[in-house]
């Protein structure tokens, strides 16, 4: 049975949100989603969206009725802030700190200031994003830590009571392809197999097993690897 009231979802199209919307639809009798457009090289990624959340309405009826608004707010300083390869025309590569230069300073806190401020207006107390620390390449903002302390950050600057999920903290990528098939069953390991993006490069036009993008930047590589391990499940 659903959990009473009503959550956001951060969602970008990538695999990791998507599953997660499956999740958050399953608990919540209503589901809103919220994007940033922060002038990511990636576009095909916001472009992946809606059709993700069309497919949900037309394909899954045991969703689609709380599947409830979609927000997408501009963040175009954070791109302009940030010399990184998501929002720049740079190769990806390690940087001195240790961290790939993929590696968007502050995006994550942002993103979630901003859900939780929209969550605010809209009397929502639930949040949730696909954020992991099993695989993902060190960003600091993907951290439970980080993410624990940033409920805190959010609950006392806004004298509200938030919630932030983490469906995904602990799992590898093996396990959300197998999490979304439990969620959906095949058809919604196909949605998210064909239907998001998660390439770096921005590539729609080469197509995978596990999905479209170009084989190569770290995102499809953890995809692929994540896809093989799940086969063999």
């Amino acid at each position: 049975m659903a959990a009473a009231g009503g959550a956001i979802l951060l969602f970008s199209g990538g695999q990791d949100s998507t599953t997660c919307l499956g999740w958050a639809l399953e608990r919540f009798e209503r589901v809103e989603t919220v994007g940033f457009d922060y002038g990511q090289r990636h576009r095909a990624e916001l472009e992946a969206r809606s059709p993700i959340l069309d497919a949900i309405r037309r394909d899954f009826p045991e969703w689609s009725a709380r599947l409830g608004d979609d927000h997408l707010i501009d963040l175009a300083a954070l791109g302009q802030m940030s010399e990184t390869s998501l929002t720049r025309d740079v190769e990806i590569a390690m940087t001195e700190s240790g961290l790939p230069n993929s590696f968007v300073p502050g995006r994550n806190l942002l993103f979630l200031t901003f859900a939780a401020a929209l969550a605010y207006r809209r009397g929502i107390g639930q949040l949730v994003i696909g954020v992991c620390e099993t695989d993902y390449s060190g960003y600091p903002d993907c951290r439970d830590a980080t993410i624990k302390a940033m409920q805190l950050a959010l609950d006392l600057g806004m004298d509200a009571r938030f919630v932030i999920h983490t469906p995904l903290m602990w799992v590898d990528k093996a396990g959300t392809w197998a999490l979304a098939r439990e969620l959906g069953g095949d058809r919604f390991v196909e949605l998210v197999r064909t239907g998001t993006h998660s390439c770096y490069a921005g590539d729609r036009e080469t197509t995978h097993d596990w999905g479209r993008g170009c084989g190569t930047c770290p995102a499809c590589e953890l995809r692929r690897k994540g896809w093989q391990a799940y086969q063999g499940l």
